[in-house]
């Protein structure tokens, strides 16, 4: 049963990312070109100042993919492979807690997954570092920035875990309410000495347009509802069908 949901899952998670393809395609991408021309004009800019110095025009970096490339069949396949790898580890996560959730059946415990799913996956981290188009941050800080986020993202998601195993040893002793209350009161604590902790970035030139940067947050926020709520619902019926299947 396990396999049947993996396939499937991996089957619900490629239609998933097909739907965030096209989200990010419609509303994503005009935020990327017109911080792509903001940082065109920067180039631009800086070479014209070091040539008017009598420095050498800087060196452009060599461009691999058009963005033609880069929008088109680029974008599409790489939410295409990450939906699918989403989708199987989604198949596996369901196959441990279907019937672990109290009375919930699977349609309830799939979505309950995917809001836990995108509350620590991508939520909790974008708060503390939301997501940036092009010509935003040094690119000398770029692994830097990267590994501050992939560390709020590994504290987001064991915080969350953490926060369930509270709660189940929590809930015979003080029922379901105050331990759940409990327990989520120990995951803000976690998480607020994570923000306050980690170091913040805040490396966006005074000349963007701020409208750009909301647009681009707020595609990028739609893409992960896309995916994970595409998961939660269509894998929620998934799961049940091939539950009943197992049954006869």
């Amino acid at each position: 049963m396990v396999g049947q949901l993996v396939f499937r899952g991996f089957i619900v998670g490629i239609l998933a990312g097909l739907l965030a393809f096209g989200w990010a395609r419609t509303f994503g991408e005009p935020a990327v070109n017109v911080a792509i021309n903001f940082e065109s004009a920067q180039d631009a800019a800086k070479a014209a100042a070091a040539v008017a110095a009598g420095k050498p025009r800087p060196a452009e970096d060599p461009v691999i993919f058009s963005r033609t490339v880069q929008s088109g069949i680029g974008l599409l396949t790489g939410m295409v492979v990450a939906g699918a790898g989403l989708g199987c580890l989604f198949a596996v996560l369901f196959a441990f807690a279907n019937g672990r959730m109290g009375k919930l059946g699977p349609g309830p415990t799939s979505i309950l997954i995917a809001f836990f799913g995108l509350m620590s996956v991508y939520v909790v981290p974008m708060l503390k570092y939301p997501a940036n188009p092009p010509s935003v941050g040094e690119p000398a800080t770029i692994k830097y920035r990267t590994g501050l986020y992939f560390l709020m993202m590994a504290i987001s998601i064991a915080a969350t875990l953490g926060a369930l195993r509270l709660r189940r040893s929590l809930v015979p002793r003080y029922g379901a309410w105050n331990g759940s209350l409990l327990a989520l009161g120990a995951y803000l604590v976690v998480i607020a000495a994570a923000y306050v902790g980690l170091p913040g970035i805040n490396e966006v030139p005074r000349a963007f347009p701020a409208v750009t940067l909301w647009n681009f947050r707020v595609a990028s926020f739609g893409i992960q509802i896309v995916l994970w709520g595409t998961l939660g619902i269509v894998f929620g019926y998934v799961g049940a069908r091939t539950a009943q299947t197992a049954r006869l």
